[in-house]
């Protein structure tokens, strides 16, 4: 019943956590990660994504999420187990009960995305996170200086990272957490709000709701939507058969062009 794993070997390396598997439901969260499945077994379900034991950005990112879990339990499922061998490297979470989160306009999850953002906003930034500066916008801006910071941020915001459950929402899929400016996870949002069909000023509105935008420099937010853009159509530009690229280098255009006429 392990069919959506790799292999016996897979299985093998997660059966002293999961005991025997029972079945797989393969998931499309984790797109950095080469398994990510709810896997029912004996001792589960657990939500398990792995990646190749082998060194780079995959494997980086994955250990980097098992080691912040402890910090964002609050407001994200707990990873309860981790299995390594010379092939993998797997995680294995507790299973919660959510929807992907409705970003477009009128809908009625909009003050629970504010609200976990916010909850983000205001953990305590730990100390393994003092070495993770944000560095990913800082090539395309000239000024990325106002990009650091002392807050922990979360940064991957999308509908299919926020889950809506009854009475709760998560923010799942640490796969990159950083230290930098607060208001960098607010204007992520912003972004996505956008391509889900807000105005710039719409999308600004609710991230208004943020102290962590409130509080920040106008100008330090410009220049963040400025290196967005451009972030994104360099990246938009490399995959020309990845759509949702473009859509994300149009919603980041049109914040950009948004910030540039105030």
């Amino acid at each position: 019943m392990s069919a959506g794993l790799p292999g016996p070997e897979f299985t093998a390396l997660i059966r002293p956590h999961t005991g025997d598997v029972t079945g797989v439901r393969p998931t499309s969260r984790g797109n950095n990660s080469a398994v990510t499945a709810i896997v029912e077994c004996e001792n589960g379900p657990f939500f398990v994504k792995a990646v190749p034991n082998r060194p780079g950005g995959r494997r980086d990112s994955l250990v980097r999420e098992g080691l912040v879990n402890p910090y964002v339990r609050s407001l994200s499922p707990a990873s309860l187990w981790k299995a390594e061998d010379q092939a993998w490297i797997a995680l294995g979470f507790e299973v919660v009960d959510g929807r992907s989160a409705d970003f477009t306009p009128g809908s009625a999850d909009l003050p629970a995305i504010i609200d976990i953002i916010n909850r983000i906003g205001v953990l305590d930034l730990p100390e393994i996170a003092h070495d993770w500066p944000e560095t990913r916008w800082d090539r395309f801006a000239t000024d990325a200086d106002r990009f650091q910071g002392r807050s922990l941020l979360y940064t991957d915001i999308n509908p299919d990272n926020l889950l809506i459950g009854d009475g709760a929402t998560w923010a799942v899929d640490w796969s990159w957490p950083t230290r930098g400016a607060a208001f960098i996870d607010p204007a992520c949002l912003v972004v996505q709000l956008v391509a889900a069909g807000h105005s710039p000023q719409a999308a600004e509105t609710w991230a208004a709701h943020c102290p962590a935008w409130t509080n920040a420099d106008p100008q330090a937010i410009s220049a963040f939507a400025t290196a967005n853009r451009h972030m994104y159509r360099r990246f938009a530009d490399r995959s020309p058969d990845a759509p949702w690229l473009a859509a994300m280098a149009t919603s980041a255009q049109q914040w950009a062009d948004y910030r540039d006429s105030l």
